[in-house]
């Protein structure tokens, strides 16, 4: 088995923009940096305005007992969660070759940058974490991750150039909203954004639509306990694949893909199915023209899909079809099942044939993003018994922790001084 992950995370190491933000940036007041705040949690502090949890659910490692918003600390995580060597050690304990990471202090898409007040600023925060993401994080282990860019979304043109930088750069994915109309932008039925779209098709860049990337989840009353949340997470992207259909995106870019981020796969039967029902039905007085095809033909043609704990069943599998359905991990978050994801993913695809685990384990991904592990590693070396090997061999701990019980008793400066809290130290 081969695992390449096309959703996880990085929590922002808190030197990243000291090492990559120009001079003339790093010395004002407003520029992103890190401080421990009165409460003693670590937070970023930016624009004059403090954002607090810098975790974002980072759980990984802790016992699903302790799970929550927190960590909001950085000696309250796994070590990598933010230390890209620290990670290379966890994707092999999980048998996991190659990983595409989503941001968290920027948000999903740099929500963080599109509101800031000073724009240069902001637009040079977000090149500088594009150079770290990719110079850093992704360079220093090649082979290994899948770049994921950000652009300024708040400025067409400004998104357009950075895009086309980026591409130079050998991005070929871009973090984009599920649904720019809630961040007080033209929604994805607008043809404002026809020069992002157009120059992704050109440059064979996926723009990935991540729940959440609207700055909006489904909440159904001011009450409703956190399961009501989770359980309905996927409806935001049902929500942006509605929109994507009944847009003109897809007909008028037929060679751009994109990707759903973290939406599931078991909704895909009945959308699909309703989607052409709809098209049969009303389409004569709304006016949507597919020509000769029919809804769900583009969608499964255009539109990436990741599995993350949905069972694929053989129904899915034929219904949905597969051929850019792909598989995510989700670390560190509380969805993720590492350090056991090889044997969870395997029991929810054990109906299908090996070549179709194949396609949606690895090979899809490797095709869609343009990635090639093997350039840099022999193939029998980027099996999960292989990387679990060397994580073996490396002496990876993946034993729960309570990280919060752990880091008091050490004390602050103990806990700097076994690297806890100073980013790259062992």
């Amino acid at each position: 088995m081969i695992l390449v992950s096309v959703d996880d995370h990085v929590v922002e190491p808190p030197d990243l923009f000291e090492n990559y933000l120009p001079a003339k940036y790093r010395s004002m007041d407003d520029a992103p940096r890190v401080v421990r705040n009165d409460n003693g949690d670590d937070v970023w502090v930016y624009d004059n305005l403090e954002f607090p949890n810098i975790g974002l659910n980072a759980v990984a490692g802790r016992p699903r007992s302790d799970y929550g918003v927190d960590p909001t600390r950085f000696d309250e995580m796994r070590k990598g969660c933010w230390d890209v060597d620290a990670r290379i050690g966890d994707m092999n304990a999980n048998g996991v070759l190659g990983s595409m990471c989503f941001p968290s202090f920027p948000r999903l898409c740099g929500q963080v940058f599109a509101e800031a007040k000073d724009d240069k600023l902001a637009l040079a925060s977000l090149q500088a974490y594009n150079d770290w993401h990719l110079e850093s994080w992704c360079g220093r282990h090649p082979g290994r991750f899948i770049p994921l860019g950000l652009v300024p979304f708040w400025d067409i043109d400004l998104t357009v150039t950075e895009t086309r930088r980026l591409a130079e750069r050998g991005f070929h994915a871009i973090s984009f909203s599920e649904n720019p109309a809630k961040l007080g932008l033209p929604s994805l039925h607008s043809n404002h954004w026809d020069p992002f779209w157009a120059i992704c098709e050109d440059l064979g860049i996926v723009p990935c639509l991540h729940i959440g990337s609207s700055s909006q989840i489904i909440v159904t009353a001011p009450d409703a306990p956190f399961d009501v949340t989770a359980t309905l997470q996927p409806m935001n992207i049902v929500q942006a694949a509605a929109d994507l259909v009944w847009s003109p995106v897809l007909r008028k870019y037929p060679r751009l893909k994109i990707a759903l981020s973290e939406g599931g796969v078991g909704w895909l039967p009945y959308f699909l199915d309703k989607i052409d029902l709809v098209y049969r039905k009303q389409s004569e007085w709304t006016g949507q023209d597919y020509g000769d095809a029919l809804p769900s033909d583009v969608f499964r043609q255009q539109i990436i899909t990741c599995s993350l704990d949905d069972q694929v069943t053989s129904d899915v599998a034929q219904r949905a079809g597969t051929e850019n359905m792909t598989w995510e991990c989700d670390y560190p978050h509380s969805d993720s099942d590492w350090p056991e994801s090889p044997e969870v993913t395997l029991a929810g695809m054990i109906e299908l044939h090996d070549h179709v685990i194949d396609q949606i384990t690895h090979k899809n991904a490797m095709r869609l993003f343009h990635y090639d592990p093997t350039s840099h590693r022999a193939l029998k070396d980027c099996t999960v018994a292989s990387l679990r090997a060397e994580a073996a061999a490396a002496g990876v701990d993946t034993a729960f922790i309570n990280l919060r019980q752990r880091a008091q008793t050490m004390g602050n400066a103990a806990g700097a001084q076994q690297g806890l809290l100073t980013p790259g130290r062992d």
